[in-house]
């Protein structure tokens, strides 16, 4: 890794591209201190604030709005770019990215296209979904509501897991109206009545904010809510598959930071086991298989979750031409969970192969090498892989579709 350099001497070039030669010091620095501050619960607000002057966040606008103009394949490649470097930042944004697929893409109006604007300027966009109170996870009727206020509304309820929120500048809401519709609403975090509550207490990704938000009494307006359409937000099918395989994109991330981190053991160990068929360790045929199966599953998981975001991008190509028709949105929420499948295993195995190069010394709190496998534990426990392979063989045996609604 390059010696990075100090977050002022950071510069950016316009307009933004995922070639842009400016990633890989922004990265660098990100990466310098991540191991600290994971294991001292360090909150990475400087690496968010970069990441606002960087304009990374608005890689998937198009071009002549302002944005990257990226395809979701060169996206996840900066995400798993990103996640080697910090896993925490990269969960942060996944959020973001998400709400940015669905509501800022393609502004439907003058609101909307409001928000792309300051996602172009840099805005972070947050979450605040999932209530502990419901029976189910996913598409359910929320309890967090919107009641009429004139020719507005009041937002009134409590989330959890809002991953990024704490860093955001606007957060998106899913509610229920009077009448149970199911909406979405986009607000700034800083409105009255907001509260972010850093309450994750996980093995994981201890960083990424995941915790309570409550909403009291909190004026929305009514340009400023989304509600649910076949062809709109959470109402398309299968829409949540970029979120999906935005996890799995950074558990590949990881996985490329154990390889850097297994490699990097095996280089700096001064000695080893008084039995081993080479003195030397990095002479050592049992620490160069090792490190080979960890460097084999990193090019594996990156190949998985690329060629799964390939199918995203003629998925979202052929919706714009047809939104009726939701076969290729099918077969991207199938390469995604089949990713997902793939990439979660050997990420986990990888965590548990790092210790295999490392040997005892390499459990030592100060080196916090088990982030790796309590992150990717973590992360693939969203969704869990028993429910995607499932679906996977009911499809691949009797033509069953996958959900195309909720957090598949």
């Amino acid at each position: 890794m390059n010696k990075p350099i100090a977050s002022h001497a950071l510069r950016f070039s316009q307009p933004l591209t995922a070639q842009s030669p400016d990633w890989e010091p922004l990265f660098d620095h990100i990466a310098e201190g991540e191991a600290a501050r994971e294991r001292d619960r360090v909150l990475p607000y400087e690496a968010i604030d970069l990441i606002r002057r960087s304009r990374l966040g608005a890689l998937r606008i198009a071009r002549a709005d302002g944005g990257g103009g990226s395809s979701v394949r060169e996206l996840f490649a900066i995400v798993i770019r990103l996640a080697a470097a910090d896993a925490n930042v990269a969960h942060i944004l996944r959020n973001h990215f998400s709400v940015v697929e669905r509501f800022a893409l393609e502004a439907r109006d003058e609101q909307s296209r409001k928000w792309r604007q300051d996602v172009v300027e840099g805005a972070i966009i947050g979450l605040a979904t999932t209530e502990l109170e419901s029976p189910k996870v996913g598409d359910v009727i929320p309890a967090t509501t919107l009641t009429p206020d004139g020719d507005g509304y009041r937002l009134n309820g409590t989330k959890y897991y809002s991953t990024g929120t704490l860093y955001a500048d606007y957060v998106l809401v899913r509610v229920a109206d009077h009448n149970g519709r199911l909406a979405a609403t986009i607000i700034p975090v800083k409105r009255d009545g907001v509260e972010l509550v850093d309450d994750w207490d996980g093995s994981g990704q201890r960083l990424t904010g995941s915790g309570t938000t409550h909403f009291r009494n909190i004026r929305v307006e009514r340009s400023e809510v989304i509600f649910d359409a076949p062809d709109v937000g959470y109402g398309v099918a299968y829409s949540n598959s970029f979120a999906q395989l935005f996890l799995t994109a950074i558990n590949a991330g990881i996985l490329a930071a154990i390889e850097r981190d297994a490699t990097a053991l095996v280089r700096r160990r001064a000695r080893n086991f008084y039995y081993a068929p080479a003195e030397r360790p990095a002479d050592d045929p049992l620490l160069q298989l090792t490190v080979g199966q960890i460097s084999s599953n990193a090019f594996a998981a990156q190949s998985a979750v690329l060629a799964a975001a390939e199918t995203l991008d003629v998925a979202s190509l052929a919706g714009i031409k047809d939104p009726s028709n939701t076969e290729p949105a099918l077969q991207a929420a199938l390469a995604s969970a089949k990713a997902k499948v793939v990439v979660d295993e050997l990420t986990i195995r990888s965590g548990s192969l790092l210790f295999d190069a490392g040997g005892a010394s390499a459990t030592r709190k100060s080196d916090n090498l088990d982030r790796h496998w309590r992150n990717a534990r973590t992360l693939a426990s969203h969704n869990p892989d028993i429910h995607k392979a499932r679906a996977i063989g009911d499809y691949a045996i009797n033509g069953n579709p996958l959900p195309a609604k909720g957090f598949f």
